[in-house]
């Protein structure tokens, strides 16, 4: 077996390695060059829209401060994503989305002059009065990705039935609220232009019933390879039969690429398969136990002459068996104190890492040109304990 290895430009390699050396491992770096340039290509393509970055993805406040220099705002899921947006970039325009908001979060997202994305009719009488809303459609599709990230499809939780515009126009009249348009979220990694084109069909239809308004929402969900500028067309066409602006919420599309999780290999084993066994694993990037995610994995190791890759399972530490970051990875002699980099780690891989096992999460570093800054250091051990209210017998 000789499968083909993924590369790393060299530049990425050597600060990779720098990372390592440096911040020890696992460490995640994200490529702001390539950030910037992805944060163009999306603002290019939807040239009038507004973007707002869903913090989601990647909520480093270094990340989002500079995304609010090139006119981003950003959309929040919680209260800690709106004090987030606020410490980061002060006065920067926000959107609250999500369903199951509390009344805590309606009042925050209400002083701080944020637009609420009302999700259900229930939801419309908790709002502050004089707030600025939008109202999330649900068109009930079947977009082309996995169940779990469907959040237009007819059976997900999300946004309010075509059949319910109506009455959610009415109270939001009743409620006192500015409403300033409609908002539809199909989904996340939609590689296909006809799913966007189906939603925008749904919405637009409503228009002869809302009549003019100033905004539409079309959220985010852009997988890597989706054809921008054809999206940005049929938004266009969608948003005119409201006179309306464009916005738009990708998140993992600007990050995702431009970030690695580096981690150093801990054992090499054998038991019914070939085992590489890292210092990170789903406490660091649980996307492939979630969803079956897959990542390319590269090694950073110089590989010994005329050795070959073979295919190796990549795991991590933790006591579970699903904790594999990669199933049939070309790796060529893998030996303990190796480094390899998980690549596009760079949206849900921090922001969804976790404390399981009090293993800390792991520092964030900002390439940026050539050079490289701490963005997030580690978080030790004793950084989960202190929360606790745990008093010694003794003390009792």
């Amino acid at each position: 077996m000789n499968p083909s290895a993924p590369t790393l430009p060299e530049r990425l390699r050597r600060a990779a390695e720098a990372a390592a050396e440096t911040y020890g491992t696992p460490v995640y770096l994200l490529d702001w060059n390539a950030v910037a340039a992805e944060a163009a290509a999306i603002s290019a393509a939807f040239e009038d829209a507004q973007g707002f970055y869903a913090m989601k993805a990647n909520p480093l406040l270094t990340l989002l401060a500079r995304l609010a220099g090139q006119g981003w705002g950003f959309e929040a899921v919680s209260a800690g994503e709106l004090e987030r947006a606020q410490r980061a970039a002060p006065g920067a325009p926000v959107v609250l989305n999500g369903p199951g908001k509390t009344p805590a979060e309606l009042d925050l997202a209400a002083g701080l002059g944020a637009v609420i994305s009302l999700d259900a009719l229930d939801e419309i009488g908790r709002v502050p009065r004089g707030a600025s809303v939008l109202l999330r459609v649900n068109p009930g599709l079947e977009p082309h990705t996995h169940p779990h990230l469907a959040t237009g499809a007819a059976n997900a939780k999300f946004g309010l039935l075509p059949a319910d515009l109506d009455a959610a126009l009415a109270a939001t009249s009743r409620a006192g609220l500015k409403l300033l348009g409609l908002h539809v979220h199909i989904g996340s990694l939609i590689s296909a232009p006809g799913d966007y084109a189906q939603a925008f069909d749904v919405v637009s239809g409503l228009a002869v019933r809302s009549g003019p308004l100033p905004v539409l929402d079309i959220g985010g969900g852009f997988g890597p390879d989706l054809d921008l500028p054809r999206v940005a067309a049929l938004a266009a066409q969608a948003a005119a039969a409201f006179q309306a602006r464009v916005w738009l919420e990708p998140g993992r599309r600007l990050v995702a690429r431009a970030g690695l999780l580096v981690a150093r290999v801990r054992s090499v084993k054998r038991t019914g398969r070939p085992f590489v066994i890292l210092d990170a694993g789903m406490t660091e990037l649980i996307r492939p136990m979630l969803y079956g995610a897959e990542h390319p994995i590269v090694s950073l190791a110089r590989a010994p002459e005329g050795a070959r890759p073979a295919a190796w399972v990549v795991a991590g530490p933790a006591c579970e068996s699903g904790d594999i970051l990669g199933q049939s990875v070309p790796l060529a002699d893998p030996r303990p104190g190796d480094l390899l980099a998980v690549l596009v780690a760079g949206a849900y891989g921090s922001s969804m890492a976790s404390g399981y096992l009090t293993r800390g999460r792991p520092p964030e570093v900002i390439l940026d040109g050539e050079g490289l800054s701490l963005a997030r250091r580690r978080e030790e051990p004793a950084d989960l304990i202190a929360l606790e209210t745990f008093r010694p017998i003794a003390d009792i």
